[in-house]
Parts: structure tokens; C-alpha cells; sequence
């Protein structure tokens, strides 16, 4: 599986991340061709090599350009930004993801500023600019295949900082507030260096905060932030590589069950709940039938989830099913390594997932997808095929 980890030590902002990912490979004449399916105009991205401290690193910035500005769509409130994420041509996936990262942007700015969600807006430059960093972020991610995002905890840095309001501590009432149950930390620097922009991006896109997993590094990526300081390299490095699978990667996981017991609900709703919430980023979620008082058969809905994903599953399970309460507490578990890999078979390439303890492969399953295609075009039963195959 290839990975990135984000090492904020210095702090995470948008345009560190597209500065952190160009420095480690991606094109930025295929970025920005990938930028033109976004339906918004006026804007192009510059990039420079810079010293921060004594790293070198990319910088970028977002420039909007003034003979196009007044032709500009007006991109302030939630409903602006929604149109332009669905308009866009780019992937569901991506469209999934940018969603997501503005939604808990305006969440946040919304809560901290006393207003509703809907009327919240952003700053017309910072809008592009915001814009610009969220979606080349999650597209440079994609152009170099990551298919996991692993992170430090977060340097907020310290002090206070000047805004439209204000001025206002260090970190910011928004990025505090998306910041809430992730690692963070305060060091070294009396300066803000995360700002909401990159507190979404990161609590959004990340699965697990903490030391850099068992990897292979392949490139490294180092991205500026505006302030230079003598003695402090303010970047973001952003590490990406090949996951060790099968590797001693990390101790028990803790996870977060959360459970509730329903009777009253058509059962055809149950695969629409399921998917909301694995689309939500559920580790598993799975039915089991349950009798409850006087006899009546029901369903027990259970989820596990990390603990950043804790409120919004409970979100989800109390506005989707018909149950007016839940339980959820917090558990171990231990989990083999996994690695997939293609093989050939007699029926054509089946790609097959190894298990491992970190010393041994302890088993060994086709992908099922693999099979069933297969079968459907060699025309054979199905069953017969997975018994057949062999690694």
C-alpha cells in the first residue's frame, strides 16, 4: 500500500500541503490541467524554490489575476462552494473528499464566529485561495497514489495573530475547534503555524495520528510556509512510500464500538445506513440478530470506528435509523498485516491477500472481485474456480 505521512512539526497550512506534495513529484503543469475542472477561473498557481531556516523547499502561492477578477463568480457561503464542488468534472471520490474538508471548514467558522452555517462566508481572495489549496491537495494525492495518509501530531505554534475580526490567540477559535480529540501541541515558535485551511485538510484526510509507520520512503517532499524564521525551518514534509504490511507497525489499536438495538425500521433501510457510514470512515459495521423485551425479534447495529470518528457515526446512526439512544466505549484490537499482491493463476491475474504477524504469512485469500470476473468470463461456476485457485 503506498502512503503518505504528513510531519507537522512545523505546523500544516493549504499551501504548504500543495507545496509538501509538488516538492515530492507532482507535476504542476498536470495539476493545474486538473484545476481547469473546477468551475472557477481567474487564478494560477506559482511555485519557487525557498530557503526556510536552512531546508530548501517549494513555496507556493495562489495568484489572482486582477483582469479577470471582476468576472469572477462570487465564492463566499456554504451554498457557492457546494455548486462549485459538484459542478467540477473531477472524480466522486475527489468531489467525496473536497466536500468533506470545506464542510468542516464552514462548521467551524460558523460556531466560532456566532453564526448559522448557511451564512458564514469566506473572504473572496482567501475563497480561491482556499479553493485552490483543498482541491490541488486531495488531486496531488491522487496523481501520486496514496492510498492511505498517516500524520504527526500538530505543532499550533503560539502567541496571537491578526485576522478580519481581530486579533485573535493562537491557534485560532477554528482551528482549535477542528483540531478537537486530534494530537496537537504547542513549540519553539510564537507564530501560528497551523491555520483552519490545513487543520481540515488534515483531520479530514488523515487516518491515524502518530509516529511514522513501518515504510519504505521513496520521496520527500518539503513544503514553505510564508514566514521565514533564523532558526526554525517552517515546512511541512511530507513522507511517502510503501507501507509495510507485513511489519511489527504499530502495538493494539483502540477503537471505538458503538452500538444500538432497533426493532421498529424497515430493513430495507439498514444497507443505505451502512453505506453512509462506511463512506463516513468506518473501520466495519455489521448486523446481528438481537431478541429484545417481550420477545421481539430486532437488530443490533454495530460500528467500530477511530475516535476521531466517534461524533460524527453517532451523528449519522441517531438522524438515519429510528433508535433514540446508543452506547459506545472504547476497546483493543488486534489486527494481522496485510499486503495484496496479483498472482498468476490458470484462470488469468487474481490478486491475493497476504496475512501476516510480522514474521510469517500466516494466510492467504483471493480477491473475490478477481474471481467472479474471471469466472464471468471464462464461463465457469464460480464456486469451482475458488477452489481451484491456487497462490
Amino acid at each position: 500500500m503506498k502512503i503518505a505521512y504528513f510531519d507537522c512539526f512545523s505546523g500544516i497550512s493549504g499551501d504548504m500541503c500543495l507545496g509538501a506534495l509538488i516538492d515530492a513529484g507532482v507535476s504542476i503543469k498536470d495539476l493545474d490541467r486538473e484545476l481547469k475542472k473546477i468551475p472557477v477561473r481567474g487564478f494560477r498557481l506559482i511555485t519557487k524554490k525557498v530557503k526556510r531556516s536552512h531546508f530548501l523547499a517549494t513555496k507556493v502561492d495562489v495568484i489572482l489575476q486582477s483582469t479577470v477578477k471582476s468576472k469572477q463568480p462570487k465564492i463566499k457561503r456554504w451554498e457557492d462552494i457546494e455548486k462549485i464542488i459538484h459542478s467540477s468534472s473531477l472524480s466522486e471520490d475527489t468531489k467525496y473528499k473536497v466536500l468533506k474538508i470545506f464542510k468542516r471548514l464552514f462548521k467551524a467558522e460558523a460556531k466560532v464566529h456566532g453564526k448559522t452555517f448557511n451564512t458564514v462566508h469566506l473572504h473572496e481572495l482567501g475563497a480561491v485561495d482556499c479553493i485552490a489549496d483543498v482541491f490541488g491537495t486531495v488531486i496531488g494525492l491522487n496523481m501520486l497514489g496514496i492510498e492511505r495518509v498517516y500524520a504527526s501530531p500538530v505543532n499550533l505554534g503560539s502567541g496571537v495573530v491578526k485576522s478580519e475580526t481581530g486579533i485573535l490567540p493562537v491557534p485560532a477559535p477554528a482551528t482549535a475547534d477542528i483540531l478537537r480529540k486530534i494530537p496537537v501541541y504547542s513549540k519553539s515558535v510564537p507564530f501560528e503555524l497551523t491555520t483552519p485551511t490545513g487543520a481540515a485538510i488534515i483531520r479530514e484526510l488523515v487516518s491515524e495520528f502518530g509516529d511514522i509507520p513501518y515504510m519504505d520512503i521513496e520521496r520527500i517532499g518539503l513544503g514553505a510556509g510564508n514566514k521565514d524564521f533564523s532558526n526554525w525551518p517552517n515546512v511541512l514534509r511530507i513522507l511517502i512510500g510503501k507501507e509495510w504490511p507485513l511489519g511489527d507497525n504499530k502495538k493494539d489499536d483502540s477503537v471505538i464500538v458503538i452500538e444500538t438495538n432497533i426493532d421498529d425500521m424497515n430493513p430495507q433501510i439498514f444497507d443505505y445506513v451502512m453505506e453512509k457510514l462506511y463512506k463516513a470512515g468506518a473501520l466495519d459495521v455489521f448486523l446481528t440478530q438481537v431478541i429484545m423485551k417481550k420477545g421481539r425479534p430486532g437488530v443490533k447495529l454495530t460500528v467500530l470506528c477511530d475516535r476521531e470518528r466517534q461524533d460524527e457515526m453517532i451523528k449519522i446512526i441517531l438522524t438515519e435509523t429510528t433508535t433514540i439512544g446508543l452506547r459506545y466505549y472504547e476497546t483493543k484490537r488486534k489486527v494481522l498485516k496485510r499486503e495484496i499482491k496479483a498472482i498468476d493463476t490458470d484462470f488469468g491475474k487474481i490478486r491475493f491477500k497476504f496475512s501476516g504477524d510480522g514474521k510469517e504469512i500466516l494466510k492467504a485469500c483471493p480477491e473475490y472481485e478477481d474471481c467472479r470476473k474471471a469466472a464471468r468470463r471464462l464461463r465457469i461456476p464460480l464456486i469451482d474456480l475458488m477452489k481451484k485457485i491456487k497462490c
